[in-house]
């Protein structure tokens, strides 16, 4: 689709480990405060609510918990006294809320058993029960839940009978159609033509002004950001003074349906969705309309402090999706109605006004309390009741601003004390510059300026969709595996040379399609680790110790032709002279470079393009100005090839991406940009998911990740690092949380930070 500017929100199981922020610079900072750089927020400081990774952190201050990991990324599962475990050589003792007990019941049933300190306190004094845990879960679990977490998706013991027979009122309506109001009991003919004229009229021009947003928030339209300036970016010629109605009738004409205009050009929102956020009120609450039941069967209160979660089955994911929040009962619901032994649980069901009404104003037992958001700060507080102590530093601010350049001025000029630019050369020359480097010298800490690097939670690759390139139309054959190996073969072998142009040191190629922060992803050491595309399509070895960089380029090429002659291409005299049915000489590769060539895998694709015009195969570069038309073309799965990057969780799911569907369960929602159809991959998907065992797992997880690369669909590109830069003359360094990890940030341990 082609998105808005909002940052996707991240997993609510991102509770689990704080990890690293945008930031700015700005005016002098607050008296005593740890300035922390920002990206702008959405003022959506829920726990339940919140949707970018910025919002979701100043929540996250304010909040606790049930379960937190480790520095890779491993759940403590006895917190209350603390487990203590090495990293680096060091031993790190690590504090949670809850100790939890996992039984695998004899009849495929999985119980988590969670016991919560009972000294823990909300930052307003009152105490936090195992109702408010309920309290949390019920929200989670409501029908017209619609935040970012996925916990309802569990397969928890009498979710789906809790859940059913309940829908929105919007939902409802929308399903009524537009045609004439039939009287019901659902919802008035007044609330069903506010729906309606709303949907039919604003929701439309809303529908394009979002595109037209997201085209000026990119400056995509200079120098005039009209809407026919917009629209003639995405694709459509209106007249010098058309409206948003014009842009959106225009749309409408492109396309068979009204649907098919919503769904192949939303820029974040369909029309309903603009339609329920807009209304919000009455039209989000969800209405009884056939059996629903009363509660959810495998979530049982144990004691005061105490309860138990059962799912139907294992599911590896599940751990992680239960380190939910435990948020305060008596401030986003209501006590009155918690009853537990009668089935009330802190609101009615359905209707969760009450938890929406606290949107902007986040209250739990975290290390902060928030103050206030105006100017552009969030103001926090310490939390003196906090359970693992009263924080060091009283005060700490989130400063919005813009650009990285903004970032590095904050911490040299004095107004930030910590931030996370993109590091980028530029942003190394910076701060080296501000450290006293030398010219040409790299100073990234010294005495202006500390830097601390982590590898990004996701990586770079490469795509080919089977169903583009394939040959005979039969995207699994061993043929069009062949073909788009031909091409893999080609690009891996410049990886190398483009990733250590673009990042240098900041980032190293990978071979397998997975982030290398993964305890799952194959490491060199591993046996039969193998470097990606790097045999011929006899199975031998491309490469010999001691080649030159060109002896390798040309070795590549020649077991190109390999693959291209075992694919069913015509091979004379070392060129490729003819295509079998339904295959081509000549495929486009898309790449969101701005126009300008700014992508790491950018070179990969110029430098293929030349080796492979050697030997009669034309790969065409087109580098795009607007990323979004990437992604309405993979959609509609006209795209070969493509560069792009996943992001990634703390426990690896490959289902999303590879898992093409069965009898049983959908396919993962993003398979359609491979169209990977395995019938093996879907089972060890399912296999690793089904167990907890770690080690079983990994192989499992090995196994799959070699099936991708077999059916050479993802060449994976690069790991690329993240960086937090502190000042180093306002910081008390010492304090700042050690052995910083993509798992376990520097404000794991916030409460322990103290400025000089």
């Amino acid at each position: 689709m082609k998105k808005a500017s909002k940052i996707v929100a991240l997993l609510f199981v991102a509770a689990l480990c704080l990890g690293m922020f945008a930031g700015c610079s700005g005016s002098e900072k607050t008296e005593k405060a740890l300035v922390v750089g920002y990206s702008p927020f959405n003022s959506k400081f829920s726990p339940f609510f919140a949707e970018t990774a910025y919002d979701q952190d100043v929540q996250a201050m304010t909040q606790i918990a049930l379960l937190k990991n480790d520095r890779v990324g491993t759940i403590i599962e006895k917190g209350i006294n603390g487990t203590t475990i090495a990293y680096n050589g060091t031993d790190y003792t690590y504090y949670g809320p809850a100790d939890l007990t996992i039984t695998e019941n004899t009849d495929g049933t999985v119980k988590y058993d969670f016991k919560l300190r009972e000294d823990l306190v909300f930052s307003d004094g009152e105490k936090l029960t195992a109702d408010d845990a309920i309290f949390t879960m019920y929200v989670l679990s409501d029908p017209s839940y619609d935040g970012s977490t996925t916990f309802f998706a569990l397969p928890i013991k009498g979710m789906e009978a809790y859940r059913a027979g309940m829908e929105t009122r919007g939902a409802l309506i929308l399903k009524a159609g537009p045609d004439g109001y039939q009287a019901n009991d659902y919802y008035t003919e007044a609330q069903y033509n506010e729906f309606w004229d709303y949907y039919n009229n604003k929701a439309c021009e809303d529908f394009a002004k979002e595109i037209c947003d997201y085209c000026i928030a990119n400056g995509y339209n200079a120098p005039t950001d009209s809407v026919a300036a917009c629209a003639a970016n995405w694709g459509y010629d209106l007249a010098e003074n058309a409206t948003y109605k014009d842009f959106w009738d225009a749309i409408v004409a492109a396309y068979d349906t009204v649907e098919e205009a919503e769904e192949k050009e939303t820029a974040g929102h369909d029309r309903f969705g603009l339609t329920i956020a807009a209304l919000q009120g009455e039209y989000l609450n969800a209405l009884q309309t056939g059996e629903s039941a009363a509660n959810i069967e495998g979530i049982v209160k144990t004691g005061d402090y105490s309860f138990s979660v059962t799912t139907t089955k294992i599911d590896a994911t599940a751990i992680y999706q239960l380190g939910i929040y435990l948020t305060p009962m008596h401030y986003y619901g209501d006590k009155a109605k918690y009853d537990y032994a009668n089935n009330k649980f802190g609101f009615d069901k359905g209707n969760l006004s009450s938890v929406r009404a606290k949107t902007t104003q986040p209250m739990g037992a975290g290390a902060y309390k928030f103050i206030k958001f105006e100017n552009g700060v969030v103001n926090f507080e310490a939390n003196d009741k906090y359970y693992l102590g009263a924080p060091k530093t009283k005060y700490v601010n989130f400063k919005e601003c813009m650009t990285d350049d903004d970032k590095l001025n904050g911490v040299t000029t004095g107004t930030i004390d910590v931030t996370d630019p993109s590091f980028s050369t530029k942003t190394v020359a910076a701060v080296s510059k501000a450290n006293g480097a030398a010219e040409n010298e790299t100073k990234t800490t010294g005495d202006k300026i500390t830097t601390s690097t982590v590898d990004n939670l996701g990586y770079g690759y490469i795509g080919m969709c089977a169903k583009v390139m394939n040959v005979g139309g039969v995207p699994d054959s061993a043929a069009s595996k062949n073909l788009r190996k031909a091409f893999a073969t080609v690009l891996a072998v410049y990886r190398e040379l483009a990733i250590d142009s673009y990042y240098g040191e900041r980032a190293s190629v990978i071979n397998y399609p997975i982030s290398n922060t993964s305890w799952a992803a194959p490491r060199p050491t591993d046996d039969g680790y193998k470097v990606a595309f790097s045999v011929d399509a006899t199975g031998k070895d491309i490469y010999t110790s001691g080649m030159t960089a060109e002896q390798k380029y040309e070795a590549a090429l020649q077991a190109a032709l390999t693959f291209f002659e075992a694919a069913g291409y015509t091979v004379t005299d070392g060129k490729v002279t003819a295509a079998p049915a339904g295959a081509e000489m000549e495929y486009t590769a898309w790449i969101p470079a701005d126009g300008s060539g700014d992508h790491p895998s950018f070179m990969i694709l110029t430098e293929a393009s030349k080796a492979l015009e050697k030997i009669g195969i034309k790969l065409n570069v087109k580098d795009l100005t607007n990323s979004s038309e990437l992604w309405t073309a993979l959609k509609a799965q006209t795209v070969a090839m493509w560069c792009a990057a996943w992001g990634a969780t703390i426990d690896p799911d490959m289902y999303q991406i590879y898992f093409s569907g069965d009898e049983n369960a959908a396919a993962g929602g993003s398979n359609y940009m491979y169209a990977i159809d395995d019938k093996d991959l879907n089972k060890m998907i399912l296999d690793a998911r089904a167990s907890t065992n770690q080690a079983y797992r990994k192989g499992i997880y090995k196994a799959a990740l070699e099936t991708v690369v077999d059916w050479a669909v993802e060449i994976p590109v690069y790991q690329r690092q993240n960086a937090i830069i502190f000042s180093t003359e306002r910081v008390n360094l010492n304090t700042v949380t050690p052995d910083i990890t993509t798992f376990y940030g520097w404000m794991s341990e916030i409460e322990k930070t103290e400025l000089k």
